[in-house]
């Protein structure tokens, strides 16, 4: 969605490039330590990326990512 590789998204998150690579290779949950799992997290909501939590609401059900629109002050919020 951000068109970025994983090199761009650990500078963004602060992490390493193999933490990143290690988190991707995770089969099914990813895993990492809390703190770098929110390091992530709050990179990819900052980028203007929204995690959609299973059982949250979304026009078509389930969990996923949507890119969120820029609002008049710079910051994200969700697309309608």
């Amino acid at each position: 969605m951000l068109g970025i590789d994983q090199r761009a998204l650990a500078g963004l998150a602060g992490l390493s490039l193999p933490t990143i690579q290690r988190m991707e290779a995770s089969d099914g949950v990813v895993r990492g330590n809390v703190d770098s799992l929110m390091k992530l997290v709050g990179a990819l909501q900052d980028a203007g990326i929204e995690l959609i939590a299973e059982g949250a609401i979304s026009s078509v059900g389930g969990r996923g990512v949507r890119l969120m629109a820029a609002s008049p002050r710079g910051t994200r919020r969700p697309r309608a």
